[in-house]
Formats: structure tokens, C-alpha cells, sequence
């Protein structure tokens, strides 16, 4: 098969055609020294906005970025046997009798 020279003129001109002539500008064309300095004081405005180290918390003995913690963590330690449970069932008995599932049914339901 042979090469069309003219393909990319082609191509272009097809494009321009169907979307207009800012869709086949090049964009170094429209950037200009003002909006070089404009666009580095933007982002040394939002550095100052953001800080680059995210404040950090303690949690037994790690540290850990602040940021991966809601205000509000839900306490997932039954305090009477001391396990840890990732059963969203214990959250809803966590909330309201202070105890995972397995407490509940052996110390509270009972009575």
C-alpha cells in the first residue's frame, strides 16, 4: 500500500470542517508570557491553600496521617470481650447495648 502524502492535510481539514478552527490550532500558539506568570502564581496560591504534609496523629504507637480519619470513628472493641469485629451486624448492637453480638446474646438477652 502506498502512503498517502496528503493525508495529515486531509485529516486537518476534516477536522477543522467538523469542529471548527480552535480544534486544529496549536495551543502553544495561545499561551503567552502573561499567562505563564498568571497560571505559577495560581499555583503557588493553591500550595499555600494546601498544605504539602498532611498533619499527622499517633494511634497506638504508628503515626498516621490525620486525613484517613472521619471526626467520628465508631469503636469496633466490644469491652467485654475485647475483639475486634468487622461485622456490620456489631455496630448496631456496638450502638445500643455497648457490646458486639456474641455479648449480647450470652450476657444481656437472657436476663
Amino acid at each position: 500500500m502506498k502512503q498517502d502524502p496528503n493525508y495529515i492535510a486531509k485529516l486537518e481539514k476534516a477536522i477543522k470542517e467538523k469542529y471548527g478552527e480552535e480544534a486544529i490550532v496549536n495551543p502553544k500558539s495561545l499561551w503567552s508570557e502573561d499567562k505563564e506568570k498568571e497560571y505559577l502564581q495560581q499555583l503557588k496560591d493553591s500550595s499555600k491553600k494546601h498544605p504539602q504534609k498532611p498533619e499527622r496523629i499517633e494511634i497506638n504507637g504508628i503515626n498516621v496521617s490525620k486525613n484517613l480519619f472521619r471526626e467520628r470513628q465508631s469503636n469496633r472493641v466490644c469491652p467485654d470481650c475485647e475483639t475486634y469485629s468487622f461485622d456490620s451486624k456489631d455496630d448496631v448492637y456496638m450502638s445500643k447495648f455497648k457490646c458486639c453480638f456474641k455479648c449480647y446474646v450470652t450476657n444481656i438477652e437472657g436476663r
